[in-house]
């Protein structure tokens, strides 16, 4: 009987054995028949999702260093550009200084000239009205003394007098 409960635990263990065996074939046959082509296209799926994403952050990546360096030129471009306009400001600013200067001096030089041509005018004008009041008295005095004679009082009291309308004449011109 010990032989008999060994041979039959050696052949119960065989016969699990060999079921067991054949029975995970099975499962494995039936695992790739079924399973096997639906789990590979999941993680080939999957596979190819995390290289997309890898793909995809480069390029961000990349961009994202492209459009910084392309901030920074403009930023670099727009100082450069906010430079020149103050120069050119600085520079206009000047000319136009310059000119309203340049302008103010000639306006001046010429009020002067204007000014001095007006004195010299009204001087001659003085001289001329002057000499001709000087004519007139001339005249008169000419015409007393040939209507009178003239004693040595009455000739320097006619001087007198002729001298005191000349100076009042100066003095109103």
């Amino acid at each position: 009987m010990l032989n008999l409960v060994i041979a039959e635990a050696v052949n119960t263990t065989l016969g699990n054995l060999i079921v067991v065996t054949l029975s995970f074939v099975i499962l494995m046959a039936l695992l790739k028949h079924f399973a096997w082509g639906a789990v590979q296209d999941i993680l080939k799926k999957r596979e190819d999702k995390i290289a997309n994403d890898l793909d995809s952050a480069e390029n961000s990546r990349i961009k994202a260093a492209e459009l910084e360096k392309e901030r920074e030129t403009q930023l670099a471009s727009s100082r450069s550009d906010a430079a020149d306009i103050i120069k050119n400001a600085k520079e206009s600013g000047e000319l136009s200084r310059q000119n309203i200067i340049k302008d103010t001096k000639e306006e001046v030089t010429r009020l002067k000239d204007r000014a001095q041509s007006e004195i010299k005018d009204e001087r001659e004008n003085a001289l001329t009205s002057v000499k001709d009041d000087v004519a007139t008295l001339s005249l008169q005095i000419a015409e007393k003394i040939l209507s009178k004679e003239l004693s040595q009082e009455a000739h320097q009291d006619l001087i007198n007098n002729y001298m005191d309308k000349l100076g009042n004449t100066k003095h109103e011109a």
